[in-house]
This record gives C-alpha cells, sequence and structure tokens, in this order.
C-alpha cells in the first residue's frame, strides 16, 4: 500500500508540473503580447484561484505527512523548512477561499517563493551539485543528499515540493491581481 501511495502522489506530481508548464507557457505568450490565453486561463478559474491553492497545499501537506508517518522516512533539515512554508499556505489558503479575500492572496507570495527556492536547494543538495552541510548530515539517516523516493527517474520528495510550490505561486498569483476582464456581481 505504501508504494502504490507513493506512486500516486508521484502521478500527481506529473500532473501538476504539466498543469504548471501549461501556466508557464500562457505566462510567456501573454509577456511578448498575446493575452488570449490568459485571459482564457483567467476567465476559467476566476474565483476559484485560492480553491485551488488550497486543494494543491493540502496533498502536498497530506504528502509531506504521509511521507515521514506512514512511510517512515524521517525529514531532513531542509524538508522542515519546506515544510514551515507549506503548512500554513494550506491552513491560510483555505481560510482565505472560505472568506473571499483574493486580494489577501498577495500576503502569502512570500512562502511559497522561500519554499521553492529551498526546493531547488534542495535538489542541488540530492544530486550532488552543491555539498551538505554537517546539519543535513546530522538531521537524517544519509542526509539532505538521500532519495527517499524516485519514481519515474525524476520525482523525489523535492522535486514534489518545488511542484507543489509553482502551482500554489501560481493560484495566489491569479488570485491576487485584479481581473479586469470579469465583472464583480454587486452585494444586494
Amino acid at each position: 500500500m505504501t508504494h502504490d501511495t507513493i506512486r500516486a502522489l508521484a502521478f500527481l506530481g506529473v500532473a501538476g508540473q504539466v498543469i504548471a508548464g501549461v501556466l508557464v507557457v500562457v505566462a510567456l505568450v501573454a509577456v511578448v503580447g498575446i493575452g488570449e490565453p490568459l485571459r482564457l486561463l483567467r476567465r476559467a478559474v476566476w474565483g476559484y484561484e485560492l480553491w485551488l491553492a488550497f486543494v494543491v497545499t493540502a496533498i502536498a501537506t497530506g504528502g509531506s505527512l504521509f511521507f515521514s508517518d506512514i512511510a517512515g522516512f524521517p525529514p531532513c533539515e531542509l524538508c522542515w523548512y519546506q515544510r514551515i512554508c507549506m503548512y500554513p499556505l494550506s491552513l491560510l489558503t483555505l481560510l482565505m477561499a472560505l472568506g473571499g479575500a483574493h486580494r489577501a492572496a498577495r500576503y502569502l507570495l512570500p512562502l511559497p517563493v522561500v519554499g521553492a527556492g529551498v526546493s531547488v536547494y534542495h535538489l542541488l543538495v540530492e544530486n550532488g551539485v552543491v555539498g551538505q552541510s554537517n546539519a543535513c548530515l546530522i538531521s537524517a539517516p544519509g542526509g539532505c543528499a538521500t532519495k527517499w523516493i524516485n519514481e519515474f527517474g525524476y520525482m523525489t520528495i523535492p522535486t514534489l515540493a518545488l511542484t507543489g510550490f509553482a502551482l500554489s505561486l501560481s493560484f495566489l498569483l491569479l488570485a491576487s491581481v485584479e481581473n479586469p476582464d470579469v465583472q464583480e456581481v454587486p452585494a444586494s
């Protein structure tokens, strides 16, 4: 059962990377002056951006807890820093989605940015590009370079975390920027 759950989380990670890739292409196309794909995306998700961010961060939080508490993988120091950024996002995006606080989403943007930075650094340590610190070696067996999972030849825990941070950042950005293409219905 544990391996099936790991594989399911890896499949979700791949799906998240496909979605993140589409979002990046839409953003790049908008930067070069073709704004219609971005307008279509904004119309499609308008009002649900915080809910989408909540779903992503809740799955990431649940996956993180699964890896440590059920699969028995001890979190290293860098994993803890990523958790510090992800766990509050799941709760805060839920509260903001319930309250419809789209403009307040901009105050959450530092969390996925910092978390993604830690994830990138963790990937560099994990792949031997950057040496791990003594704190990493002490924090978990094998330190921060241990690949507890390696699905599809590349999907590791920091890769999953980076995917979650990238998606949550995208949805928070969409939530925090006013959409001029959608008319707000005045409260009665």
